[in-house]
């Protein structure tokens, strides 16, 4: 099949290497010459694990390329993916749809034939009536289906979550519509995976009552941590009794210093003001996004209470940035809240990550950054783990313990055990032990 994918993000151009790989035609479109012209040439804009040698082996068997104008692309293309941004829109909190409807607007200009048009952003429900309206204003005489086909994956782990997704949703209940989708995701037959036909509007909520879901199974594993704080108990034996629960499972209860990411932060919050317009308030989900900012916050309070309740002119080694490991996203990452929350209290900020340091460059400011974790640690008076990346997981503690002026350490991901630190020399803090 010929598959046109409007926008070269995280989702499209994942997407657009993944559907390549299953052996159709792909044209990733994005208006940004600059990022086109990187992609031509073998670069990749963001930081995902295989992405690169996904794109240069599709782009060599010639099943992905990649262009700034969507003309082309869309008049031979079977179907055509929008999978442009959507972020928080500055003062309420709805998502913005605008690179959305002019997406719409361009396709129904060009498209050929008949054509399935599959809303891949993130949007609230009715966004694909809206996209249909559009469309059909502009070509009266088009043939064409507006489809919802919601994305699920995760930051660096992407590539496998599309090839191996738990489901595969798809909003639409037009038979042809429904015949290209099929044919279109018929790799995945193989796995079994299960392909799920809902109305539109059924599809466009599903995305987001997922992570609405996750975003408060995190949260209430965070608040059970302080609980634990509080009263002897261990997070980590909570969460392993109610994980092992079926009904429950183990995934999402890590506690640590709140979600942050390209998905749950604005997901939440346009899911709440949905629902607000719909006079259905979503009190949990109200109280999940709620509880989650001052949780960031809260972080750097620990961090002083662990120095004594004094930062002032003190170097704190951050190791982590990015919200997550094994992606170079800063969208939301706790760190934007707990680093200038340290430097507010008087510390002095020296920070190392493996991918994200570019990006924190441009969005911290008065902050010392490093080429390794042990350069980070040097002279600092404490240190302060806030996202667990692999290298983060298994470092030289003696030779942290030398390097480092004092002996805090700051552990919010719970990485090490609490006797090993303490035989070490360790004034060790971690979450909920």
């Amino acid at each position: 099949m010929r598959v046109a994918m409007i926008g070269t993000g995280y989702v499209g151009l994942v997407s657009g290497a993944c559907f390549a790989d299953f052996g159709h035609h792909v044209t990733c479109v994005d208006k940004n010459e600059e990022k086109v012209a990187m992609l031509r040439a073998g670069g990749i804009p963001i930081y995902e694990p295989g992405l690169d040698l996904l794109v240069q082996r599709n782009v060599r068997e010639e099943r992905l390329d990649f262009a700034t104008d969507l003309s082309e692309a869309v008049k031979n293309a079977d179907v055509v993916f929008i999978a442009v941004g959507t972020p928080s829109r500055r003062g309420d909190g709805h998502a913005d749809l605008s690179y959305v409807y002019a997406a719409a607007e361009e396709i129904a200009s060009v498209m050929e034939g008949y054509t399935v048009i599959v809303n891949k952003s993130t949007v609230p429900v009715g966004t694909g009536d809206e996209v249909e309206r559009i469309i059909r204003e502009r070509r009266p005489d088009g043939d064409f289906s507006v489809v919802s086909n919601p994305e699920f994956l995760r930051e660096g782990a992407a590539i496998d979550d599309f090839k191996r997704p738990d489901r595969v949703v798809v909003g639409t209940e037009d038979d042809r519509a429904q015949t290209v989708m099929k044919e279109l995701y018929r790799p995945l037959y193989l796995n079994e995976t299960p392909l799920l036909f809902t109305g539109r509007r059924t599809s466009e909520l599903i995305k987001y009552a997922a992570n609405a879901f996750l975003a408060m199974k995190i949260t209430f594993i965070n608040e059970m941590a302080d609980l634990c704080e509080e009263v002897g108990a261990n997070v980590q034996e909570v969460a392993r009794g109610v994980g092992l629960d079926k009904r429950i499972g183990s995934k999402f209860l890590n506690a640590g210093p709140g979600y942050g990411g390209s998905c749950f932060p604005k997901d939440t919050l346009a899911l709440t003001k949905t629902a607000k317009e719909a006079g259905t308030p979503l009190k949990l989900v109200e109280t999940t996004v709620a509880v989650n900012d001052s949780r960031k916050r809260a972080m750097a309070d620990k961090v002083v209470k662990a120095m004594g309740g004094d930062a002032k002119g003190k170097t704190i080694a951050v190791l982590g940035l990015t919200f997550k490991p094994n992606t170079d996203d800063m969208r939301d990452a706790p760190s934007l809240d707990i680093i200038p929350a340290l430097q507010e209290a008087g510390a002095k900020i020296r920070a190392y990550d493996p991918a994200g340091i570019v990006e924190a460059e441009r969005l911290m400011k008065d902050v010392e950054f490093v080429s390794g974790p042990y350069l980070c640690a040097d002279g600092a008076d404490a240190l302060v783990i806030i996202t667990e990346w692999n290298e983060f997981r298994a470092l030289d503690l003696d030779r942290l313990s030398q390097s480092m002026k004092g002996k805090v350490v700051v552990d919010l991901r719970n990485i090490y055990r609490p006797d090993d630190m303490a035989e070490r020399g360790f004034d060790y803090t971690s979450v909920g032990r």
